[in-house]
């Protein structure tokens, strides 16, 4: 079994207002509390970092899954949405919505359309990301196949 370790480093000099820095391989940026929660907002916050990670590794699965299966897309984007609940002042990361857009050949069958879809399904099942959150999370997805014109 093959183990690999994330490491990041974070320095939060002030308060709750304030900002800090992470530095996690690649990954090099300011945080702080989003102002929808009455934050300052500069940089990134966990809201969005979560749902970076969330669609970062659906969308690189799918990519993977589709080059496995040998389904030749012309286009795959996606838009991704979270949903917190703030109630009581309880904060609650609710739910994840994936809406990747699947573009195939003009020349595609309609097998090859309903496999992409069905791989689509599959590849939120298959992310890591997705697991690691599944149980605390809802994950939704909304996902389109069809034909370049």
């Amino acid at each position: 079994m093959a183990e690999h370790i994330f490491t990041l480093k974070a320095n939060w000099p002030g308060g709750r207002n304030d900002t800090g820095t992470i530095k996690a391989g690649n990954l090099k940026t300011t945080i702080s509390i989003p102002p929808e929660m009455d934050g300052p907002g500069i940089g990134t916050n966990p809201d969005e970092m979560l749902l970076g990670a969330a669609a970062a590794c659906y969308i690189i699965t799918l990519a993977a899954m589709l080059e496995q299966s040998r389904i030749a897309k012309q286009e795959l984007t996606m838009e991704s949405e979270g949903i917190v609940d703030v109630t009581n002042g309880v904060i609650t990361y609710k739910k994840i919505i994936h809406r990747p857009k699947i573009v195939l050949g003009a020349q595609a069958a309609d097998k090859e359309l309903e496999r992409a879809y069905k791989l689509a399904k599959k590849a939120e099942a298959s992310c890591m990301i997705s697991r690691a959150v599944k149980g605390n999370v809802s994950l939704e997805l909304e996902a389109s196949v069809e034909k370049m014109l």
